[in-house]
């Protein structure tokens, strides 16, 4: 690429957000190598692993509820609302990071959970019923639903920190 061809960099090229919205691509990805890799570690191991505990599904379940609280609080102080202060950006950007973050996290544990689901259901339907995974298949099934539970209030979290378009906005030309 000529020189004459390169294009210029413009002083409002700096402060053009660099955060983007989460990709489903990449939840997409993150739930089905998660899916697969719990698939080949239950296969192989599962024998020697313990029972899955609760306490990361209700970790989940509490963290996707308080998310989405916020979604919803955050949205109304966005939007300003009458009766609502409006909303600090540094607290908006703090929630977004929490937004994405757990918004793969639901995605990654929420692939780890089917995988876990799928495999015990199969041995159970192939082998059998045995205690154990007679006892790991309600918890994979709470596990599974709860991340994904947490992945979607965090994709709404997300959202809801997007600044509506003001009038003066309208009138530029898109972001490429």
């Amino acid at each position: 690429m000529t020189e004459q061809q390169q294009r210029p960099v413009l002083p409002e090229d700096e402060h053009r957000p660099r955060m983007q919205p989460t990709r489903s691509s990449t939840l997409v990805i993150s739930y089905l190598a998660a899916l697969a890799v719990a698939w080949l570690l239950i296969s192989r191991f599962y024998a020697e692993i313990p029972r899955l505990p609760w306490a990361p599904a209700a970790c989940a379940a509490v963290l996707a509820v308080i998310e989405g609280y916020c979604a919803v609080q955050t949205r109304a102080r966005v939007e300003r609302r009458p009766g609502r202060e409006p909303v600090a950006p540094l607290v908006v950007a703090r929630f977004v990071v929490l937004a994405k973050a757990s918004a793969v996290t639901g995605a990654i544990f929420a692939g780890a959970y089917s995988g876990a689901l799928s495999w015990l259901g199969l041995e159970q339907l192939r082998l059998g019923p045995t205690a154990a995974r007679t006892d790991d298949l309600p918890m994979a099934a709470v596990g599974a639903v709860v991340s994904v539970a947490l992945m979607l209030s965090a994709i709404w979290l997300e959202r809801a920190c997007r600044v509506p378009p003001s009038d003066d906005d309208r009138d530029l030309p898109p972001l490429p």
